[in-house]
C-alpha cells in the first residue's frame, strides 16, 4: 500500500525510503515491527478448515511431541488453569489428547491426535509461505535473519522472558 509522502503529501512508490532516515538501530525496531504486525494479520487471515482461537494455535505450533500440561504453561507464560482450558478446547475439536506420564503418573501429558499433528504442520508450511510472500526474501535471506534473529532471542532470554509478554493471550 502506498503511504502519503511527508514533504508533499503525494504518493511516494517506495515509503521504505523513508526509514533512511532513521540509524540502523531504529531501522530495526521499525521493520521489525512492521513485519511483526503484517505477519500476524495475514497469518489471521489464514482458513485453516477449523476455528481455533489464537491459543489454541500457541498452543498447537508448541506441541510438536507430548508434553506435561505443566511445562506448557511455562513455555506459553500462561497460568496452568488457562492451558487446561486450551486443552479441553483442543480435545473436544479432535486435535490433542491427554494421557498420564509414564514418568510421573501424577502428571499429564497432552499430544497432538493425528489430525493435530497434520494441522500443526499445515500451519507451519502456512507461516512460513506466509514470510516468504510478506517478506520477498529469499531462502538465503531468511536463514541469514533467523540466525541474527536467534542470537538476539538468546541475548534477551538470558534474563528471563520480559515482563508482560504473554505467548498465549486469553
Amino acid at each position: 500500500m502506498k503511504q502519503p509522502d511527508r514533504r508533499d503529501d503525494t504518493v511516494t512508490d517506495r515509503p521504505a525510503d523513508e526509514l533512511l532516515d532513521f540509524a540502523p538501530d531504529v531501522q530495526l525496531f521499525m521493520g521489525v515491527s512492521l513485519l511483526y504486525a503484517r505477519l500476524s494479520e495475514r497469518i489471521a487471515q489464514v482458513d485453516l478448515g477449523v476455528e481455533l482461537s489464537k491459543p489454541e494455535k500457541h498452543l498447537i505450533v508448541r506441541l510438536p511431541a507430548p508434553k506435561r500440561m505443566g511445562d506448557l504453561a511455562r513455555e506459553l507464560m500462561a497460568l496452568p488453569s488457562t492451558v487446561t482450558a486450551v486443552a479441553d478446547a483442543l480435545e473436544a475439536k479432535g486435535l490433542a489428547v491427554r494421557g498420564r506420564d509414564p514418568d510421573d503418573r501424577r502428571a499429564w501429558l497432552l499430544r497432538l491426535t493425528d489430525d493435530g499433528r497434520a494441522l500443526r504442520e499445515r500451519m507451519l508450511r502456512e507461516a512460513g509461505a506466509t514470510v516468504r510472500e510478506v517478506t520477498g526474501l529469499s531462502e538465503q535471506d531468511i536463514e541469514q535473519f533467523a540466525a541474527l534473529v536467534r542470537q538476539a532471542t538468546a541475548r534477551i532470554l538470558e534474563n528471563g522472558y520480559p515482563e508482560g509478554l504473554k505467548l498465549c493471550d486469553t
